[in-house]
Formats: C-alpha cells, sequence, structure tokens
C-alpha cells in the first residue's frame, strides 16, 4: 500500500489525470490530488511528475517495500527538505521548523553558508542553514530504503533554439498556450484574484484571467510606487482594484516575522513588501494569481542585454540575479573565511550542462535553477503560506517553459527592449504602452528609508549586538553602514543583506 505523507501543491492538469488514471473527479480537491499522486506514481514511478502539470513536492511511502520516495517540481515552486540523524532515522517535510520539531533533530547553524548569502542574498545548493537539514533541489526525487539515500534528477532544463518562426508565430504559441493554462488553474467554484504590479507580466496574467479583483502595493513615494501605474491597468480591464499602503513603520515591524517564517534569512528587500501584500490579500481571498517565471523564461532582465558582451566570461563570475559582495570584502567582514567556498563553486555544474548555449541562454539557465528556487519561489511559498493564502503562478508551467527553451534568444532580447515575444503576446489583450512598458522591477524605499535615522534604530542596533560580533568585525560592517548613511546608498543592499541574517539568527538562535 502506498501512502501520501507529505504534499503541498496545486495541480493544474487534474481533469485529464483523473480520467487517465482512474480517480473520482468529484472528489474534495486534497482527496483527488492525493489519489492522483500516488496513481501517479503506481503507473509511471520515477518519471511522474513529466505528466503532471502545476506545482508540487511530496513524500510517498510504500509499505509493501518499505521505500521512501520524495520528489520536488521541476523549477522548485514548492521546497522539499531533509535530515538525517545520528541513527540514521530520516525526517522530511515542507518545511524546515516540522523537521525541528523531531526529538533527535540537532539544531546547529551551519556557519559557511553565510559565505554565500553575503554574496547571493539566498542560498543555492542543496544545503541549508541548519547543519544537516539538505534541500530537495528542482527536478530531483529521493529514495530512502535500507538507510541509504539515493538522489535522481529527472528534469533539466534545456534549450534547443527553433529559427523557422516569426515573432508573431512565437507570441501566438504563447497566448493560446496561456490561454489554455487559465482554463485549468482554477475550477468553478474557486474564487481567485490577482497581485497586479506596474510590468506586463502580471498585467498579462490578469488580463487572461476570470479574477474580478486584482492587489497592489504602494507608497507614498509617488517615485517609487508601481500602484498607480497599475490601478490604470485595473481599470483598462475593468477590475476592482485595491491597494496597500505600505508605511515604513509597518515595513521595519514586520521583518522578524518575515525571517522567521522565511526559515533560512532571505536579503531580498521587496519580500518583506510582499508578505505585508499577503497578509492584506488574505483578508478577501484565499487564492491568488502571481506571475513569476517570465523574466527568467523569456529574458525579462535589463541585464540579459549584455549577455552577448559577457560571452564565455560568465563562467566565471554569473552566480546568478545577484551578487552583491565579492570574496575580498567577506575576508575583511566575515571572523571566520572559508578558503575554496565560493558561490561561482556551486554553479559550475551548471556551465557544464549548458556548455555550448549561447550567453543569454547560459544566464536564463543559472537563474532559473539557482535565482528562482533560492529567492523568487522560496518567497512566493512562505510569505503566501505564513498568511494564509494559495498563490498560483501560470505563467510557471512546464508548458510555457517549453516554449522559452526552444525560442531563439533574438526574440527574447534586443538592444532595445526585453521579453519582446511575451510583451507582444500580451499586446494581444493589453494596450501597447503596457505590454512594452519598461521593466521596473519589485522597488521598495527602503534604499531611503533605511538611511533614515526615523527607521534604522535597529539596523544601528544589530550591527553593534554581541550577536555581530559572533560573525563579523564589527568596525567593518560598521564602516559599510556608515558610508551608506553618509550618502553611499549603493551599500543598502550590502546593509540590508547582513541585518537580515542578524534578525534570522536571532529569531532561531537566540529568541527560541
Amino acid at each position: 500500500m502506498i501512502v501520501l505523507k507529505k504534499y503541498s501543491g496545486h495541480i493544474r492538469n487534474h481533469k485529464s489525470l483523473c480520467e487517465e488514471l482512474g480517480v473520482n473527479p468529484s472528489l474534495p480537491r486534497s482527496e483527488k490530488e492525493e489519489q492522483i499522486i500516488i496513481k501517479a506514481f503506481e503507473k509511471w514511478g520515477k518519471t511522474m511528475a513529466n505528466h503532471i502539470y502545476g506545482m508540487f513536492s511530496f513524500a510517498l511511502f510504500d509499505n509493501e517495500t518499505d521505500t521512501l520516495f520524495c520528489l520536488r517540481d521541476q523549477f522548485g515552486t514548492k521546497p522539499f527538505y531533509y535530515y538525517l540523524d545520528d541513527s540514521n532515522n530520516l525526517f522530511y517535510g515542507t518545511t524546515i521548523r516540522e523537521i525541528m520539531e523531531e526529538e533527535s533533530f540537532k539544531k546547529e547553524l551551519n556557519q559557511k553558508m553565510l559565505q554565500i548569502y553575503l554574496t547571493m542574498t539566498y542560498t543555492t545548493g542543496e544545503e541549508t542553514f541548519f547543519k544537516g537539514v539538505k534541500k530537495l533541489l528542482p527536478g530531483r526525487y529521493l529514495i530512502f530504503k535500507n538507510g541509504k539515500i539515493e538522489i535522481g534528477r529527472y528534469f533539466k532544463p534545456e534549450f534547443c533554439p527553433d529559427n523557422s518562426k516569426s515573432l508573431e508565430e512565437w507570441a501566438d504559441e504563447i497566448h493560446s498556450t496561456l490561454n489554455d493554462i487559465m482554463k485549468e488553474v482554477k475550477t468553478e467554484d474557486e474564487y481567485v484574484e490577482s497581485f497586479l504590479s506596474g510590468g506586463v507580466d502580471s498585467s498579462y496574467v490578469l488580463a487572461v484571467s476570470d479574477a474580478k479583483a486584482c492587489n497592489s502595493c504602494g507608497y507614498d513615494d509617488s517615485r517609487l510606487d508601481e500602484s498607480g501605474l497599475a490601478k490604470e491597468t485595473a481599470s483598462i480591464l475593468n477590475r476592482k482594484f485595491n491597494r496597500c499602503l505600505i508605511t515604513p513603520e509597518d515595513y521595519f515591524s514586520i521583518v522578524p516575522y518575515v525571517m522567521y517564517n522565511m526559515e533560512q534569512p532571505l536579503g531580498d528587500a521587496s519580500a518583506v513588501a510582499f508578505a505585508l501584500g499577503c497578509i492584506a490579500t488574505a483578508k478577501g481571498t484565499k487564492i491568488c494569481y502571481s506571475g513569476e517565471g517570465a523574466d527568467e523564461f523569456f529574458g525579462g532582465y535589463n541585464m540579459y542585454r549584455n549577455a552577448e558582451r559577457y560571452g564565455d566570461n560568465l563562467k566565471d563570475f554569473y552566480v546568478g540575479n545577484t551578487n552583491i559582495m565579492k570574496e575580498e570584502e567577506k575576508r575583511k567582514i566575515l571572523k571566520k573565511y572559508y578558503e575554496n567556498f565560493e558561490p561561482i563553486d556551486l554553479v559550475r555544474e551548471i556551465y557544464t550542462e549548458n556548455e555550448g548555449l549561447d550567453p543569454l541562454s547560459k544566464m536564463s539557465d543559472v537563474d532559473i535553477q539557482v535565482w528562482l528556487e533560492g529567492d523568487i519561489y522560496l518567497n512566493v511559498d512562505k510569505m503566501s503560506r505564513a498568511a494564509g493564502l494559495e498563490v498560483r503562478m501560470p505563467l510557471t508551467d512546464m508548458r510555457i517553459f517549453d516554449i522559452a527553451s526552444r525560442m531563439p534568444s533574438s526574440f527574447k532580447v534586443n538592444e532595445e527592449q526585453n521579453k519582446v515575444a511575451l510583451r507582444t503576446a500580451a499586446a494581444k489583450v493589453l494596450p501597447y504602452d503596457i505590454a512594452f512598458r519598461k521593466k521596473l522591477g519589485f522597488v521598495v524605499p527602503i534604499r531611503m528609508w533605511m538611511a533614515d535615522e526615523r527607521y534604522n534604530a535597529d539596523v544601528r542596533e544589530k550591527f553593534n549586538s554581541d550577536i555581530a560580533d559572533k560573525f563579523f568585525n564589527k568596525a567593518e560592517i560598521n564602516a559599510i553602514f556608515d558610508e551608506y548613511i553618509g550618502g553611499n546608498s549603493d551599500n543598502w543592499r550590502k546593509v540590508w543583506t547582513i541585518y537580515t541574517f542578524l534578525v534570522w539568527y536571532e529569531e532561531y538562535f537566540v529568541k527560541r
């Protein structure tokens, strides 16, 4: 008998799978998805995920063979962790905290991950900040039998450019595929709203959805407030618009909540704003659409336009979307520096896999395997879960990636624009100026707020704390902070990344 032990996710193609696998489609969602997963494993085994569209991580136990089978989806939208104790007992789950509840769990800091974190602002690779707790990486499965762990890989991103299609043909394929996905992404009885920024991705998802309301975060500073643009889009699409106003007081007060629920430190300043947005949105709905995935698939970041200039040098420095602190600086500020443990070492295998691809495809490949999993999807999963909200991401789908993997880079990025084909597709349902609006990103005024003495008292306190003294040369990190306060706003990311680690450490190793 096979039993579903752990599960987090949403299966989009449940109707066709119910028919193929003989599952009663009228079952409640939780029972239906449980039966789909069990029967899919019975039919397809290790390759079962190739037949499922959606986001998922789970653990199955086969009582007859005394075998545990765990799997994480292709892009890592849902996390999965495991831990082997001193007696060779395997503990596992979709959160780290459920593993920490086990009596034989030993809570120890994996200090060397701080060295990675100060560059990446998140963790990458199998290891976590908790010694012994590992992530099952995207596109992998784990088998535990007879006291032995076997990790296998069923999916890795592959790019095979097809030069036979025109821009319009690619746009048509994106649009028709997304419309097909939107038919699956909710059931008729589910009420769903949508997140909306000023960008094309969330605007496109809203336009092709039946969401009657959308939700945006805003600030009093009009220079960085995208909510006005989002409101214009909502008005054009005739959708109700909800705005969550984020004040500096709200932002800084919720940082401990964010770091605790994130389970590992995350130095992405937008995560705090997203957490507040999730809390506000959960008051009106329990399911919400979001537009993650398109930037990495279709060349959405402005730096991608430099890909050709970087060329073969990418493999020597490009570790993903963020790279804020070099090794020389980390040697100065860290009390313990681990030699021969650099972020680039954790992505060398990816560059081996994508040898021969064009530079943009290489950058996308790294971001899909590293940045998406370590930052974007982690943030979405942890903050939505903490708020009691389920976020569904229609653009993160194997069918969407299949298009992106075949699309030549020239249709993704050119000298004037990024996400060219996706924007062309979006222009079928959005005004041109919205579909081709310059990418703004999820902007947070933290660059200004953290330099303001009215709001940065806790940052200053943490930088001079006993916790800081445990890991950092305090004079060095305070010099970075003082330089930032003195006008070098480029230092804000370094200050924020150090601060978020200190807050996280206090939450897990001092308070609890």
